[in-house]
């Protein structure tokens, strides 16, 4: 009997947490097992000979069971040569005085990683608790992103690691304690993002597009200054979908690699603060710098569809999150203030959980002669609005703005990113190591309610 093994195969076999053994018949469970074992061996020994360079990037991949410590640290190419890589020493003792670099959501919002000045730490968000933590003596790591639950991590160093620089990006599975891959560039990575089957790398003026499977570079994108690292992807499976900053001050690039289609939406008059993209990529949601407005655009036409405002004055908006089902919106910024809009305007007849969102579906809305029609409809309820609303295009615009919903005060002292739960609820993490869940009333809104804070970390993080 002969077993033949699809790309899409093998990305359910490297990531052993999504094999799904359920597709097996009973009496085939134990032969399936054995197989994707022995095809994830197969898997690691041609993963050894990949090596892949770039004029400002070194791509290269680990050979066997090698300690993390000895990578080297300059931004050259090198031979791909095996290199030693056991997890230098591990502080295992309880670093209460660990300080916190980054925070960011896996992409199913059920689990959040910390980078810490003295190495990482994973959370679950439901119930709350801490997974695991990595400590180590070299330092810390500034971006620590996840893919979904499984066990690969991508990690760049903090200014301060003496063995990881910000210059290189590390592939971890740390089920097995080893770098997979690696990415050495010329200037400092400011942001990773990874799905199923693509690993994407920010630098300020340029975006590496990566194939998961065997390293090789697919896109190179030109952007505009982009010291935040902002960059976003969808995540169902059959859309494939990437925003970041355009080239020009407010501009949004969006690809669509499956439709091999570029749309450039100009969303706000000053440079881009925050964007997010629905689990499959036809919406997106933008704020500026200057941190009034929140615009909802339909990605395949750029058309906006809804314009909701935080506030008059500027603030620094510090994430911008959609709910599963596209319905709901939430901003957080400086201001101290958790904001939730409702959305008017969403993908119709799709529930955005479900994976079948296709390829036809965009081109169906692409050639459909009433755009709108077929993907979006109206949603229920509103926003609240001004009382003199009914005066559109005689008073100024800010008369017929959309406020938030629903509402969360917290202390003007740090950053937060907020995300939503599970049953109408909100969860937000603080830069100075607090975690709260909120209630929301989906039907009368008004003021959050707390239903949890836990302080995971202890540190003096402050608002400059």
């Amino acid at each position: 009997m002969a077993i033949c093994y699809t790309s899409a195969d093998l990305t359910r076999i490297l990531y052993s947490d999504v094999f799904d053994y359920g597709s097996f018949s009973d009496s085939s469970y134990l032969l399936a097992v054995v197989v994707s074992w022995i095809a994830k061996l197969s898997f690691m020994a041609q993963y050894a000979n990949w090596s892949v360079y770039d004029m400002s990037s070194t791509v290269s991949s680990s050979r066997g069971v090698m300690p993390l410590a000895s990578f080297d640290r300059g931004g050259t190419e090198n031979s791909g040569a095996p290199r030693s890589s056991a997890m230098p020493d591990q502080d295992l003792n309880d670093s209460e005085d660990a300080g916190l670099l980054s925070v960011s959501w896996n992409q199913d919002y059920g689990c959040f990683a910390a980078g810490t000045t003295t190495g990482f730490r994973i959370y679950n968000c439901d119930p709350f608790k801490e997974t695991f933590r990595r400590d180590l003596k070299s330092g810390g790591f500034k971006i620590v992103e996840m893919l979904f639950r499984c066990n690969i991590l991508a990690l760049v160093g903090g200014a301060t690691n003496s063995q990881y620089p910000p210059n290189k990006v590390l592939i971890w599975d740390d089920h097995q304690s080893r770098c997979i891959g690696e990415f050495s560039f010329r200037s400092e990575v400011r942001g990773v993002k990874l799905r199923r089957d693509r690993i994407v790398v920010v630098l300020e003026h340029k975006i590496y597009v990566y194939n998961f499977m065997d390293l090789k570079l697919l896109h190179q994108i030109e952007t505009l200054s982009n010291p935040r690292g902002l960059c976003c992807l969808s995540h169902h499976a059959n859309t494939s979908v990437l925003a970041c900053p355009g080239l020009r001050r407010g501009q949004v690039q969006v690809e669509h690699f499956g439709l091999h289609m570029t749309k450039f939406i100009s969303a706000h008059d000053n440079n881009i603060a925050c964007l997010i993209l629905t689990m499959d990529g036809m919406l997106l949601a933008t704020a500026s710098t200057k941190g009034t407005l929140i615009r909802i655009f339909n990605t395949l036409d750029g058309t906006r569809l809804q314009e909701v405002r935080r506030g008059v004055d500027r603030a620094e908006i510090s994430s911008i999150s959609l709910s599963p089902n596209a319905q709901w919106l939430v901003v957080a910024s400086d201001k101290g203030t958790i904001h939730i809009f409702r959305l008017r305007v969403r993908v119709g007849g799709v529930d955005s959980s479900a994976p079948h969102i296709s390829q036809s579906l965009g081109l169906q809305y692409q050639n459909s002669s009433n755009c709108l029609d077929p993907l979006f409809s109206l949603n229920t309820g509103a926003n609240p609005g001004s009382s003199l609303s009914f005066m559109r295009g005689v008073l100024p615009k800010y008369f017929s703005s959309e406020w938030s919903f629903s509402q969360f005060h917290l202390p003007e002292v740090t950053q937060f990113v907020a995300a939503f739960g599970s049953q109408n609820s909100v969860m937000i993490i603080g830069m100075d190591g607090s975690f709260y869940r909120c209630s929301f009333d989906p039907v009368n809104g008004g003021p959050m309610v707390r239903q949890e804070y836990v302080r995971f970390l202890k540190t003096d993080n402050k608002l400059r």
